[in-house]
């Protein structure tokens, strides 16, 4: 018999009752009722009540105890009384009465209580990671998502999905975030990589024959801090198909996804068949390639409506005429809320930086005259009014928020403002999950400060369009077998059907700026490894910390994570990154010099 439990904390249940039991666990909460006693013995898999009366020998010792002191108890399973017993707990018909106990771990002082789920400054919680892991929403957390990561597994592999581990250390990529860099001690003043994602080694098996791949995958990245990515590291549910079009791919993870978040969620799921929605529709109309499709909101372009003459809104017109864009937003069968719901989205807006939201309503009089009501609605016409109505659909009782800059920070405005306004008013759906596609992104984008063409996304995406005849001297024109699956307004991943065709990948990366040299140095492994007959093949990879964070509802990445690095990139609990020796950087031919202002 195992010397510290017969059985664990969540699982003694009547049918127990009388039998001699050991039970080993974290003295999670006391009550001291001056003859009674009650312990709460806390373990990974449960809560079990222990009780010692005033006449037990070790009353005044289990008194002394601190919280989350390890021990062990012997003894006897009792019924708790009717009035006494805990529906919420599988232990609750039942209580120990404690016959001996031991201390197998003492614990110093505590720096943030276990036994409750209250918000605590994150460096403490970081810094004790170890009991914060102990609290019981968190804990749930991590199980929670070891469980979706089975889940997943199981279900790559009735897809016909084989499991492949690929390199951690690899070689530097020129596109991207930044890489973590690992000096190399066997080849002085060389330096490996920490890889981004397994991309070109996923291809690389595709090019081997295996066909269907995927990987639970460690991902690094020298990059900052947000609630839904953590800085360094992560992981990703890596994916690459051969002898694949698009669809192919969107059949395998909508299948996917589906069975995930119905076993693991009650939330209902707005499309089983995920919308498919062009790169620049999704601008046009969410203003963000990342739409939240559970908020009805839409965005509609009224920047014709500023060229007529009967429109008096000068500020608008004159930032119109020199570039800018009107985009507004219609809220539906609002002008009867109070000027504070109007204000208070202004005042928000100006919060952001931003120089607010000009709103009116539209009403229509006794005559049947159509007005503008509000701070801006004086400006407009029956007819300039009539001419909003019919771009954006809106109807007498509805209200027009409008904001107007430049493209790309007008899209911004729009986007958030929607979510904001859609939150004010209720009209998101929290009980659903809303995935879609974007796809048709385009290959490459301006740098508007140096004037080069990028790539906007992956470099190794295939090219849409006749591969034969490929028209390159337009390059911001060509789209690409690219595509964001987003769900709930949080992209979980980018993929694409992959350029399998070296020749069409040296005239794309020459566009880019790379000549063939540089590229077969910089992917020499890629390009060498396409040469050799290459099958057509594409992939995704989704993020396993994201999808775990939707499906357990938390708003933040480190909820979900075990042992997460703070804001800066640093692991409070152990100290990294930390100083090396000069022993260490001799032996790597390295020199800390002093910080570059």
């Amino acid at each position: 018999m195992n010397k510290y439990r017969t059985h664990n904390c969540g699982e003694l249940n009547k049918d127990f009752i009388k039998k001699s039991v050991l039970l080993s666990g974290w003295l999670h909460k006391k009550r001291d009722h001056g003859n009674l006693l009650f312990i709460d013995l806390r373990d990974n898999f449960g809560i079990t009540q222990c009780i010692a009366d005033k006449d037990n020998k070790n009353f005044s010792d289990l008194e002394k105890i601190p919280l989350e002191t390890v021990i062990k108890i012997e003894g006897t399973v009792l019924r708790r009384s009717n009035e006494t017993i805990n529906n919420e707990l599988p232990t609750g018909e039942i209580e120990i009465k404690i016959e001996s106990f031991e201390i197998l771990g003492k614990t110093k002082e505590l720096p943030l209580p276990v036994f409750s789920d209250q918000e605590y400054a994150e460096e403490i919680r970081l810094k004790y990671r170890f009991l914060d892991l102990r609290r019981k929403k968190i804990h749930s957390n991590i199980i929670f998502r070891s469980k979706v990561i089975s889940f997943i597994r199981k279900e790559m592999e009735k897809l016909g999905f084989n499991e492949f581990q690929t390199p951690i250390l690899t070689s530097s990529s020129p596109e991207g975030a930044r890489d973590f860099l690992v000096p190399s001690r066997l080849n002085p003043g060389k330096f490996y990589a920490l890889p981004q994602a397994p991309q070109q080694f996923k291809q690389l098996i595709m090019v081997s024959g295996f066909d269907r791949y995927f990987q639970i995958a460690p991902c690094f990245r020298d990059e900052d801090s947000r609630a839904d990515r953590s800085p360094g590291e992560f992981y990703q549910l890596d994916i690459e198909m051969s002898f694949v079009e698009q669809e192919d791919v969107f059949g395998v993870v909508e299948k996917l996804m589906v069975s995930l978040f119905k076993n693991f969620s009650k939330k209902k799921m707005l499309f089983e068949k995920f919308p498919r929605i062009p790169f620049k529709e999704a601008m046009s109309k969410y203003g963000t390639d990342k739409p939240d499709l559970r908020n009805p909101l839409l965005v509609y372009d009224i920047s014709k409506v500023f060229k007529r003459d009967d429109v008096k809104f000068e500020i608008f017109k004159k930032l119109f005429k020199s570039g800018s864009l009107i985009k507004s937003i219609v809220t539906k069968k609002t002008n009867t809320k109070p000027r504070s719901f109007f204000d208070n989205i202004d005042k928000w807006a100006k919060e952001q930086g931003w120089s607010g939201l000009a709103y009116f309503s539209i009403e229509k009089d006794e005559n049947g005259k159509i007005f503008g009501k509000g701070p801006v609605g004086k400006f407009f016409s029956e007819d300039s009014l009539k001419e909003i109505m019919k771009i954006t659909s809106a109807e007498i009782g509805d209200s027009i928020f409008m904001s107007c800059s430049k493209e790309s920070e007008v899209h911004d405005i729009m986007s958030k403002s929607r979510n904001k306004i859609g939150e004010d008013l209720n009209i998101i759906d929290q009980n659903s999950f809303a995935f879609c596609w974007i796809t048709d992104f385009p290959i490459f984008e301006l740098d508007k400060e140096t004037s080069r063409i990028n790539f906007s996304h992956n470099p190794f995406s295939m090219p849409q369009g006749d591969l034969k005849n490929l028209d390159l001297s337009n390059p911001l024109e060509l789209k690409a077998y690219q595509y964001d699956i987003v769900c709930n307004g949080v992209e979980l991943s980018s993929g694409a059907i992959r350029n399998h065709i070296p020749e069409l990948m040296y005239k794309l990366f020459a566009i880019a700026g790379y000549d063939k040299n540089t590229v077969n140095e910089k992917f020499s492994g890629m390009i060498n490894a396409l040469s050799y007959g290459a099958p057509p093949h594409g992939g995704i990879a989704p993020g396993i910390d994201r999808i775990v964070m939707l499906l357990a509802n938390e708003k933040n990445i480190r909820e979900v994570t075990m042992f997460p690095m703070n804001q800066n990139a640093q692991d409070l609990m152990m100290n990294a990154p930390s100083d090396v020796n000069e022993k260490q950087l001799k032996e790597l031919n390295l020199k800390i010099l002093d910080k570059i202002k």
